[in-house]
């Protein structure tokens, strides 16, 4: 349950362990976008070369600090050709943010870097300026048809980084299964990908953190367990970055639609789903979306299995998930 920073891919600085066990699995270990991978595969030759070319298609398309990718081309130009990478993304960013009613919104990104520069210089941002970059954003402003994806206006910016690794789990995932592999686990940054079975014959299992009010903690508590069977899941939250205010955990998150920060006692949420792109967007959008909204909206849906950990009046941690979640743990 870690969180990271998706920045730009340097293919020389990767860098991959091989090893073999009595059963032919292989394990493929780096350093991807500053945040670590492992990959555990049941395989009788070496796919490292296609793991990193993996890399390479999601870095070339979706990097917002890869200057060359054609993300970054989009919100310099307003406009680009878009490789299914992309395509991928803005599908699956669509639906997302049409059902957390706008919440879940990846043109929010001039917004968010309005807000890291005011930071940095320990003031806030102007009523004023927030206004201006507020009509830059909202994806209804992104249309893609046929391989063209365009802005409706100059200044509207895309940052996938909150999904991108969620598909890169996958995408791996399936160039797995189109060498034969059967039985893998794919994490990256604590995003999964689980197919068949480990080494030991068993479904995958996952540990869930819990919260830690120390940002460089090294020693993680587990919160609890998942059982994967064919499955992807994401934990998103900034619960090593909370502030205590009023002797309350809290963190801060942008609103999309207001343009300002407030306050929200959701420290993190884990989404279990088929894709782990989708995964990832929901995980992102839940965040958003905040304690209750994301309870309401999740406790009925059966194809996603949701856990958050808030806390309540006096900060102590609340753990609650729907009843498609508790499926997933060991019996």
């Amino acid at each position: 349950m870690r969180l990271f920073v998706f920045v730009t891919v340097v293919t020389a600085a990767i860098v991959f362990f091989v090893t073999r066990d009595r059963t032919s699995y292989m394990t493929a270990e780096g350093v991807i976008w500053t945040t670590e991978y492992h990959i555990t595969y049941e395989c009788d030759r070496n796919l490292a070369d296609s793991i990193n070319t993996v890399f390479n298609r999601i870095d070339n398309s979706a990097n917002v600090y890869n200057k060359l990718s054609l993300v970054s081309q989009f919100n310099d130009n307003g406009a680009v050709k878009a490789d299914s990478i992309l395509a991928i993304l803005l599908i699956e960013a669509q639906m997302v943010n049409k059902q957390s009613d706008g919440l879940y919104d990846p043109t929010v990104m001039p917004l968010v870097n309005a807000w890291k520069k005011a930071q940095k210089e320990g003031r806030t941002p102007s009523h004023g300026y927030i206004d201006s970059l507020v009509k830059l954003v909202g994806l209804e402003k992104v249309t893609i048809a046929a391989d063209s994806m365009r802005a409706s206006r100059p200044g509207v910016q895309l940052d996938f980084s909150s999904i991108a690794k969620g598909l890169a789990c996958d995408e791996i995932g399936r160039m797995l299964d189109r060498n034969g592999v059967k039985n893998f686990l794919v994490e990256i940054g604590g995003e999964v990908v689980a197919q068949g079975v480990n080494s030991r014959g068993t479904n995958w299992c996952v540990s869930v953190d819990m919260p830690t009010d120390q940002p460089d903690a090294t020693s993680h508590q587990s919160a609890l367990t998942l059982t994967l069977a064919n499955e992807a899941v994401a934990t998103s939250g900034n619960y090593r970055k909370f502030a205590i205010v009023d002797g309350k955990r809290v963190n801060h998150i942008i609103n999309p639609k207001t343009g300002f920060t407030s306050q929200s006692d959701l420290l993190s949420v884990t989404v279990v789903a088929q894709h782990c792109v989708t995964a990832d967007a929901w995980a992102t959008a839940c965040m958003a979306m905040g304690t209750a909204a994301t309870q309401q909206l999740m406790q009925s849906r059966s194809d996603l299995a949701v856990m958050t950990i808030s806390t309540d009046s006096l900060g102590h941690y609340i753990i609650w998930s729907n009843p498609a979640f508790a499926q997933k743990l060991p019996q």
